[in-house]
């Protein structure tokens, strides 16, 4: 993903394109994975925490980024798929491997839609299933 379509979508989000918010959303492309903070430390070696946590709460506020609770009392996060504004199309389930802890998107299985009572109003939503990937079912243990 080139720099000026990282700068497009987040103008088009209403937030100024910085060096380090276009460092912390290249880093979110690139992977296929939900990440923790602890992930995007790695990835980005030359930010520190602090830096990295106010992007990833910025693009929180913005819709940039959905916040996926898995269960493992560390948030992770992923970006909106929906360029300009986020649609209920863009949920869809994670699965969390209980033996190598990561946390993955599975795009193609929708969250199913639930009939709010009158009056409601969704912004989110949490759908996790547990269980083992396809590299650790294929390990012996």
């Amino acid at each position: 993903m080139s720099t000026a379509e990282v700068e497009e979508i987040l103008i088009g989000k209403n937030v100024n394109p910085t060096s380090n918010r276009i460092l912390v959303y290249k880093a979110f492309a690139e992977t296929n994975n939900a990440v923790s903070l602890g992930d995007l430390e790695e990835m980005l070696s030359t930010m520190d925490k602090s830096s990295i946590f106010r992007v990833i709460n910025l693009f929180a506020e913005h819709d940039i980024l959905h916040i996926i609770d898995d269960g493992t009392r560390s948030v992770k996060y992923e970006l909106c798929h929906s360029p300009y504004e986020c649609t209920h199309d863009d949920c869809h389930v994670h699965f969390h491997c209980e033996i190598c802890d990561r946390t993955f998107c599975l795009e193609d299985i929708h969250v199913p839609e639930v009939a709010l009572p009158e009056g409601f109003a969704l912004h989110s939503v949490n759908y996790i299933l547990k269980g083992k990937c396809p590299k650790c079912s294929a390990k012996r243990l």
